[in-house]
């Protein structure tokens, strides 16, 4: 019997461009976590480079645990593995409540190890809560991801430094604005590979304009070593905090609540879908990536949705094309000087770009809202007032000044605390004590109309 196309295995020269077109399709997502926390924390253009090629490694690190799979561990789709976004609110918060900035990355490694070790423990159950994390949840939550990263691209595309005098110039905004065009017009009038990866080419076309206005500094590249290893705890052992360990546990609900809707969406696309056993399986592989991460100086670990979209697009269905990709990453992570290509990028460029990156993602969201069915009272309801509570810290940063610091770092986090909302009230409406919560069993199907004629009573 042929093997099913999920576990072909393809001619060597077709996996390593199909790889290649993967590791294109998510670059961008995987260094722009690091990126953010590094700057939030001040590191030298070194230790950014070194970051940045930690979370390859590890990017390249789960993407095996979830392709490949070890006993129970793995999905064994074609599943690519990197920092998730939902991490990186609630990660700049703690930065920003840390004094001692130097003791940032060891909190948050330090919970983002205790929150991977319960969610790789919470996984077989969580698969079977699965009922309670419909479509209405998870695009409220992939949408509030969106937004709440849509102020760093902002922030980006003004400059480097708020306090330099040329922070927010015509200059470093038009930098931005081409970097955008460029990136618009590379999706609208090219196809395939190129179109792929229409906002890396983005990058490279915005950092060679802004080479003559002296935005592009090329230091960080001469500096780096062409061999390197992302040296365990290279920032200091793990600390322990709880209130860090609570905010990354709500994140990797929010991850896992993600990836079980990656999992069943990828499992239709690829015509294997996704059962219970599958989804603990997967999901196992995230949570124990996400905890290993930590080791070598990487974050929280989750699938990237984008890649689902180009399984879809090209049909090339097998898992070993996706660990080749993965494999691709952990070079990657090991030659610093590569790594380093990241930090020459113009802050302002990066800013152009993220405006499609980060927006996609709330695009995305809004795309799963669709398949929610907004028509029905409730669904409208729960998403009305997620949105509005996880749009909070946005809009009014200082909304909760009056509560306690360690409060804080959940509650500015409009992801963590638009994502409760989001399930309580999905409970409340959808749930609890309502004739037609067994309609909502899937999250990849729609509630019942709850407005209108009444439904014909079960047959006895």
């Amino acid at each position: 019997m042929a093997d099913h196309p999920v576990d072909e295995k393809l001619p060597a020269l077709k996996m390593a461009t199909t790889g290649l077109q993967h590791v294109a399709a998510m670059y961008a997502g995987v260094v722009a976590p690091p990126l953010i926390v590094g700057a939030a924390i001040g590191l030298t253009a070194s230790d950014l480079t070194f970051l940045t090629g930690a979370c390859l490694f590890t990017a390249g690190l789960a993407t095996f645990l979830q392709t490949l799979g070890v006993w129970r561990i793995g999905a064994r789709l074609p599943f690519v593995n990197g920092v998730t976004f939902a991490g990186v609110a609630p990660m700049t918060a703690i930065v920003a409540s840390t004094e001692d900035k130097s003791d940032a990355l060891p909190i948050i490694f330090g919970a983002v190890i205790v929150a991977g070790l319960l969610g790789f423990i919470a996984a077989p159950f969580f698969s079977k809560a699965v009922r309670f994390f419909p479509p209405v949840v998870t695009g409220t939550v992939i949408t509030l991801i969106g937004i709440s990263l849509l102020p760093v691209a902002f922030g980006w595309a003004q400059g480097p430094d708020p306090a330099a005098h040329d922070y927010g110039s015509a200059t470093n905004l038009g930098l931005a604005a081409v970097t955008l065009l460029i990136v618009l017009l590379l999706r609208r009038f090219t196809t395939g590979f190129v179109k792929q990866i229409a906002v890396l080419l983005g990058l490279v076309a915005g950092t060679l304009i802004a080479i003559p206005f002296g935005a592009t500094d090329f230091g960080p590249v001469a500096d780096a070593a062409v061999i390197g290893f992302p040296t365990p705890f290279h920032f200091g052992a793990p600390q322990f905090q709880l209130a860090a360990i609570v905010s990354l546990c709500v994140v990797m609900v929010v991850s896992m609540t993600e990836s079980t809707a990656d999992m069943l969406a990828l499992g239709e696309i690829v015509d294997r879908p996704a059962d219970e056993k599958t989804i603990a399986a997967g999901l196992r592989a995230d949570t124990l990536g996400s905890a290993i991460s930590p080791l070598f100086n990487g974050f929280m670990c989750s699938a990237f949705a984008q890649n689902i979209g180009l399984v879809a697009m090209t049909r090339i269905r097998s898992r070993y094309v996706v660990a080749t990709g993965g494999g691709f990453l952990v070079l990657m992570g090991l030659c610093p000087m590569a790594a380093s290509l990241i930090a020459v990028v113009p802050r302002p460029v990066l800013g152009g770009a993220g405006v499609v990156l980060f927006g996609s993602v709330a695009a995305s969201g809004i795309q799963t809202l669709v398949r929610a069915g907004l028509d029905k009272d409730n669904n409208v309801l729960i998403v009305a007032v997620s949105l509005a509570v996880g749009i909070i810290p946005i809009t009014a940063p200082e909304f909760y000044h009056a509560f306690p610091q360690t409060v804080r770092i959940v509650l500015d986090s409009g992801i963590s605390t638009g994502c409760v909302a989001a399930v309580l009230l999905n409970l409340v409406f959808n749930h609890l004590g309502n004739k037609d919560a067994r309609d909502v069993t899937h999250p990849m199907e729609a509630g019942e109309e709850i407005t209108g004629a009444s439904r014909a009573p079960a047959a006895p």
